[in-house]
């Protein structure tokens, strides 16, 4: 029995806080979109891709791209502080691939920032035709890059954090909820995988703009539990360190 009185009890490693504190802003700071729900932007959500938003044409472009940034950004360095700043859990070969591929999700999402698309493709016709002839900045195609290394890499993240959750054998937010979360944000992808496809080929959207929104949500909710999940899991690994000193 542990003799540690009630004030006593054990913190969480300085390198927990930090980091759930980045990763839940950045959770913040991902789900800026929902803005368009109370601020007229004259694009159609269910039709849209949710970086038109922040398109240079756009009139709060500068600021969904500002808060495009501050996600990756914050992301980025939570998933650095979580590698580095100590914890068993991260030693497994699932963690350190999970955390890197949030790293990558975070890096990539503050260079996608930096590479708005000139104009909203999804909304006006004159854009999409001048996309298909090649008459865009190239900042297009880097844009499309770059936004594929970030799902890449939050998908990554997504699936390699919540197995190395459920294989650590103790229970936490991540493990209770993550696997459910990551089937909903896998059934996403594919619909929004499949509406881009018709899109260029021209069959319409296939709501393109409401499966990518739904997208995105899933990995903002994901990056929420898994920020808790951070501190939980260090404040009860420090719990048992003090447990077997007394």
């Amino acid at each position: 029995m542990s003799s540690r009185a009630p004030s006593q009890r054990a913190r969480p490693p300085r390198a927990a806080r930090p980091a759930a504190l980045l990763i839940a802003l950045g959770a913040v700071a991902y789900t800026a979109w929902v803005l368009e729900v109370v601020v007229a932007t004259g694009l159609n959500p269910v039709q849209t891709y949710v970086s038109e938003l922040a398109a240079a044409d756009q009139p709060l472009g500068g600021l969904f791209r500002a808060t495009d940034l501050a996600a990756g950004l914050l992301v980025l360095a939570g998933a650095v502080t979580a590698l580095w700043g100590g914890g068993p859990s991260r030693r497994t070969v699932w963690a350190v691939v999970g955390w890197a591929g949030l790293a990558l999700f975070g890096a990539a999402t503050a260079v996608d920032s930096r590479l708005p698309l000139s104009c909203a493709p999804t909304a006006d016709p004159v854009c999409a035709a001048r996309e298909t002839a090649g008459l865009v900045p190239a900042t297009h195609t880097a844009h499309a890059v770059s936004s594929a290394l970030a799902m890449t890499g939050a998908l990554l993240g997504v699936v390699a954090l919540t197995v190395a959750a459920r294989r650590g054998g103790r229970p936490s937010p991540l493990a209770r909820v993550g696997p459910a979360l990551v089937a909903l944000e896998l059934a996403a992808t594919v619909w929004t995988l499949a509406a881009v496809a018709a899109f260029e080929a021209g069959r319409g959207t296939w709501a393109l703009g409401a499966g990518q929104r739904l997208q995105v949500l899933l990995v903002a909710a994901w990056l929420a539990v898994l920020a808790l999940t951070v501190v939980r899991e260090r404040t009860v690994a420090a719990e048992r360190k003090e447990d077997t000193r007394t």
